[in-house]
């Protein structure tokens, strides 16, 4: 009789085991599955990265999206909270407390309408005319205030987020458009891809999800607060005792399962950025690939991306489905399983002392009111575990918003990580590379004077480590009018490109003036969003034009000077708006930014082939200009016609050096 009593016991034991066990192999499936395909998906960069982070802080048994969701989230989003919140005082940490006050009013009425319906049925059940017409009464007045509390929580919710995009914008701004980092960033350093993507899409993700985790954590924390104490009343504290067990046990298994979720959200932002990127580059360049018939190519490369894209969201949704089975299991219906044997407990138990002697009516009043409280409370616990999601969700966004940061204060403090420190060794003995010579990044020393532009001992080196001159020594004072010449990529674009310290100076003295009074205008000029007025005073307001002491009329005529004045006759005056890039022609665009030259009048300015789509005429009329307005010449050009309006030639030789001379009447060059 024992021995099958004890037969019967164990094959129970092993039926309700084996769910249970199930559930944990297939998380346990789930999960290698989703680190498997998620670190895939990553760039190598990114990957590299993780890995270094793993190394770093001793956690080699740990995998690359635990090591983004545990060990980075908390520093970073500490870091991060501040920019959103930046005082108590501010109207962001006002709006926050208000919302977790219409949360406390929320729940409050959930409480209050839960106790109306339940009093409401009872009625019914009852028969009782009066209290009936007494509860719905009491319903109709709470529908007002808590429509009210809904939507003002709604409400507060979306502006929430948009202040802290707002926020988190402007600081991203600040440092993005400080000291040419949206130039580095691009160009001297390797650390971020897609930069547009972060800017735009992932800081508003990113502010969605910090409001819709405040509100999906506080909300729930909230009801199982209250609920659990009005249980505690009514069933005692042993049962919610049982429920917050649960809780802890479940969010902490779905918690471990749904890990490989954050690496999927970054490389799905990361592909995404890429596939903008390509058709960036196509609308970029449309011009150039129509010539080389070359849309069946991009056509391809095109597909690739996408194809590849397509294939990660795929593998993701595969695992978010799994997953998402196991939370609706583990945090919702089981949950309410344990609700039901938590709630019964009293009511089946002959002996407990407040259900024992209960009529019939007293009982099912009683049970409604505290089984509905309790399926409130399972619902609750069940947010509160599934919110885990929105925590890997935001996770990712974290990283990728916290990495844009760091990279541009790196920026700011001028540490890049250069692709120096990536290329491949060059083993020719014109381009040493840097690093062999001893030469590194912002090494040397920078000092603003007027009116004068001097290199002592000054490298000319590229982000990838190139020396393409070794020592520049010029000395260039003002009036001295120089012409650069030299074959292509031998270093003369890379030579304003260290004046303007865009690149990072490897060693010696650059004395120059401040960047105000240098003026650079490349081969393609910039034409800004706006009116004509904005192309020729940019990149001044027209409130600082005005403080300047410049009219309308000057403009005009600076115009008159480049032979343009046409074009304000053309397109109605100076406060035409137009899309100017495809308004003016290559030539046109080049005399506005010459006209540009003349409003801003510096000391000095570098002509980098930025006449090269205009008339000869039209050119000397310029250049003569620029001469009688006392604005000293550095200029970058093939054209021989050039040369009488210079006194000087930096020539250099393409083998890593280069000559500063005096142009004389009897120079083979100037004489052709």
């Amino acid at each position: 009789m024992k021995s099958s009593q004890s037969r019967l016991f164990s094959k129970r034991i092993l039926a309700r085991a084996i769910p249970g066990a199930s559930i944990i192999i297939i998380a346990f499936i789930v999960r290698k599955y989703g680190h498997y395909h998620a670190s895939q998906a990553l760039d190598k960069s990114q990957n590299r990265k993780i890995a270094s982070e793993k190394s770093n802080t001793n956690t080699a048994k740990a995998n690359s999206s635990h090591s983004i969701a545990k060990t980075n989230f908390l520093r970073q989003f500490r870091a991060i909270l501040p920019i959103l919140i930046p005082s108590v005082t501010s109207s962001e940490c006002f709006l926050a407390i208000l919302v977790a006050i219409l949360l406390v009013l929320r729940t409050s009425f959930d409480i209050v309408m839960l106790q109306i319906m339940t009093a409401t049925e009872h009625a019914i059940i009852s028969g009782s005319h009066k209290d009936f017409r007494h509860h719905l009464h009491r319903f109709a007045t709470m529908m007002l205030p808590v429509s009210c509390v809904n939507c003002l929580l709604k409400y507060g919710h979306t502006d929430l987020v948009l202040r802290f995009r707002n926020r988190m914008t402007r600081f991203l701004y600040t440092k993005y458009l400080n000291q040419y980092s949206f130039y580095k960033v691009t160009n001297l350093d390797t650390r971020l891809k897609n930069v547009d993507q972060v800017m735009t899409v992932d800081v508003e993700r990113f502010a969605s999800s910090v409001v819709h985790l405040y509100g999906n954590i506080s909300k729930p924390i909230l009801d199982i607060c209250i609920y659990t104490i009005k249980l505690s009343a009514s069933i005692g504290m042993q049962g919610p005792s049982y429920m917050l067990l649960y809780l802890i046990s479940s969010g902490l298994f779905l918690t471990w399962t749904r890990q490989p979720a954050a690496t999927f959200t970054i490389a799905e932002q990361q592909l995404e950025g890429k596939y903008r990127s390509i058709h960036s580059r196509i609308l970029t360049h449309a011009e150039e690939i129509a010539f080389y018939n070359g849309q069946g190519r991009e056509q391809m490369i095109l597909e690739k991306a996408f194809e590849k894209l397509r294939g990660v969201i795929q593998k993701s949704q595969q695992f978010r489905f799994i997953v998402g089975m196991l939370d609706n299991i583990v945090a919702k219906y089981f949950a309410t399983i344990v609700g039901f044997w938590v709630v019964s407990k009293p009511f089946l138990d002959p002996s407990h002392p407040q259900h024992g002697k209960a009529t019939f009516a007293q009982r099912m009043e009683s049970y409604f009111r505290s089984g509905k409280m309790l399926i409130r409370l399972s619902k609750s616990m069940g947010c509160l575990v599934l919110s885990g999601r929105e925590v890997t969700r935001l996770a990712a966004f974290t990283t990728r918003v916290a990495d844009m940061i760091n990279v541009l204060s790196d920026l700011s403090d001028k540490r890049s990580q250069s692709v120096i420190h990536e290329s491949p060794s060059v083993t020719d003995s014109s381009h040493n590379p840097a690093s062999a010579l001893g030469l590194h990044p912002n090494n040397g020393e920078i000092e603003y004077q007027d009116r004068i532009i001097e290199f002592v001992d000054v490298p000319l080196v590229t982000p990838v480590g190139d020396v393409l001159i070794h020592s520049l020594n010029v000395k260039v004072e003002s009036g001295m009018n120089v012409i650069v010449v030299g074959p292509n990529g031998c270093g003369k674009s890379s030579l304003f490109r260290v004046l303007g310290e865009l690149w990072p100076i490897f060693g010696g003295k650059i004395t120059k003036p401040k960047r105000s009074d240098l003026f650079y205008i490349p081969q393609r000029p910039y034409l800004s969003i706006g009116t004509l007025r904005d192309q020729i005073i940019y990149p001044h307001s027209v409130q600082e034009m005005e403080e300047n002491g410049r009219t309308d009329e000057q403009l005009v005529e600076f115009l008159d000077q480049v032979q343009l004045k046409y074009v304000a006759e053309r397109e109605a005056g100076l406060d035409s708006e137009q899309e100017w890039t495809d308004v003016l022609s290559g030539g046109e665009k080049q005399r506005v930014a010459m006209a540009r030259l003349f409003y801003h009048k510096p000391q000095f300015a570098i002509l980098d082939e930025c006449t090269s789509a205009v008339s000869v005429d039209v050119e000397g009329a310029m250049y003569t200009h620029c001469c009688s307005q006392n604005i000293t010449l550095f200029t970058v050009s093939h054209r021989k016609s050039l040369w009488k309006y210079h006194q000087y030639v930096l020539q250099f030789d393409g083998h890593g050096d280069c000559t500063f001379q005096k142009i004389s009447a009897n120079d083979k060059v100037f004489g052709s």
